[in-house]
């Protein structure tokens, strides 16, 4: 019987568009010029170890943003603030059940803190599951052996929707359950005949 659910941030919670491109049409800031940013210093903020702010600086000034790196971050939250409302409520309904709900995501601490304080996930999960907190992330298996530990409930007994791939397929080599989220509607489905829940 499943007694805890993980649920991904981005491309699973949050639906909208992706900021690199919102960035890339407002402001002409390719992925193409964003890409050595993202796939080198801010993935030691994801796991904590790296300032968000500090090494984000440097880049600012290459793509010749003049908002300075708080107008920056505001415009990059503000513009992946879309979050799927049917989902949200769905899992409210799960913790009525006593079913424990969690948010299970790779983000930087600033991040974070804007989807617990502005977006309201901190009212709408039983516990907040970041990589910047516990020093690892997705797909690493000691980003999930941190979460059964913590729930202190048996693999089996844990159910994870990411939107990602290798994410699931990592999950699955631990022994949780886990599932490839497309859209609610199919969601609800597995939910339903898969899962009983």
């Amino acid at each position: 019987m499943i007694k805890a659910v993980l649920f991904d941030a981005d491309g699973v919670l949050i639906d909208g568009q992706m900021f690199s491109e919102t960035l890339a049409r407002d402001h002409g800031i390719t992925t193409k010029i964003t890409e050595p940013f993202f796939s080198g210093p801010f993935r030691k903020s994801l796991i904590g170890e790296a300032n968000l702010k500090e090494i984000l600086l440097p880049y600012l000034k290459k793509w010749n943003w003049r908002g300075g790196v708080e107008a920056f971050l505001q415009y990059w939250f503000e513009s992946e603030h879309s979050i799927d409302e049917a989902l949200v409520e769905y899992i409210q309904q799960l913790r009525k059940r006593n079913i424990t709900c969690c948010l299970a995501t790779n983000q930087t601490e600033d991040r974070i803190e804007y989807m617990l304080k502005k977006m309201g996930f901190a009212n709408n999960f039983d516990k907040i599951y970041a990589s910047s907190r516990l020093g690892h992330r997705k797909p690493s298996l000691k980003f999930y052996s941190h979460i059964v530990d913590d729930l202190g409930l048996k693999k089996d007994q844990i159910l994870f929707w990411d939107d990602t791939e290798k994410n699931v397929d990592s999950a699955r080599h631990f022994g949780i359950h886990a599932e490839i989220y497309t859209d609610f509607e199919n969601f609800k489905e597995k939910m339903k005949n898969s899962y009983k829940l």
